[in-house]
């Protein structure tokens, strides 16, 4: 036991290494994206259309102390009513085909609609399933994939910032 007790006070700290891009700076960047294009924040509706639910740790992480999006002017809503945007995980099972075509059409005009994951662009690991309706571009329009099995939260935030920074998409409400 004093061996081991030793060691560990000897032995250097293991932790992840500090990505090269911090989410701070991701996320100022996005902020500033935010209030111009929108003159307010952002609100997120979530839909799990089938995954294994790796993406919605990813994006719980997101409001994490570490992450904490509501700085950032982004919030999840339960509602689609009040979203602009619908972050959309998981291969399209035939019991959510339905339920995920009236959640767009439940989410007013204009809005983005933001397939997160590799199972959510293309089936992943379920394409070929006698459960899946297919990919969420196959069911409603997409405007934005974010590729990863999961995406990281920076990636997330990554896609984002590309989808709300393209220059001739400013709107109003």
């Amino acid at each position: 036991m004093r061996r081991r007790l030793f060691r560990n006070l000897v032995s250097a700290a293991v932790t992840e290494p500090l990505a090269a891009e911090s989410p701070e700076s991701i996320g100022t960047e996005l902020r500033g994206i935010i209030g111009r294009t929108l003159g307010r924040s952002v609100a997120i509706r979530q839909v799990d259309a089938g995954s294994c639910n790796g993406c919605e740790l990813e994006i719980h992480a997101l409001n994490s102390a570490y992450y904490d999006l509501e700085r950032f002017g982004i919030r999840f809503v339960a509602s689609p009513r009040h979203a602009d945007l619908l972050l959309v995980t998981g291969p399209v099972t035939h019991n959510m085909r339905e339920a995920l075509v009236r959640t767009l059409a439940a989410t007013p005009t204009p809005r983005w609609v933001v397939a997160a994951g590799d199972c959510a662009a293309g089936c992943g690991v379920f394409a070929g399933s006698y459960a899946c309706a297919g990919a969420v571009s196959a069911v409603i329009p997409v405007d934005l994939v974010i590729r990863g099995c999961p995406p990281p939260p920076v990636e997330l935030l990554r896609g984002l910032v590309a989808l709300l920074g393209r220059p001739g998409e400013r709107r109003s409400r």
